[in-house]
């Protein structure tokens, strides 16, 4: 069993005692009306985490494996040009510059 998948069920443990304490209390409740009665539902505090996690990476660009694909076009080749804008290093006068990727297609710059 490898460290992340002990990390993850140690904190599933914790999770699901977390479920079990905060469970009677009246903080992870909220009250829904629907129709003529209302009804109390119980919210569990990892329920509220998924959610909350759902909703970042929802809002997070998808991650690019392997390739590069331009967000305008949809091209996958890019021209490497040194970005005068940002200096990363400066040694015995000459100056290292960062590097920025230019859409052969497009133009669009990343």
């Amino acid at each position: 069993m490898s460290f992340e998948e002990k990390v993850l069920n140690l904190l599933e443990k914790i999770n699901e005692k977390l479920d079990k304490l905060l469970g009677n209390e009246s903080s992870g409740k909220r009250e829904i009306i629907t129709g003529s009665s209302p009804t109390i539902e119980t919210v569990k505090p990892s329920e509220v985490v998924e959610k909350q996690e759902a909703e970042a990476k929802e809002m997070e660009k998808p991650p690019v494996e392997g390739r590069r694909v331009c967000p305008e076009c949809g091209s996958t080749s890019f021209n490497t040009v040194e970005d005068k804008t940002q200096v990363m290093h400066q040694q015995g006068g000459i100056k290292i510059y960062a590097k920025k990727y230019v859409c052969r297609q497009c133009g669009y710059e990343m």
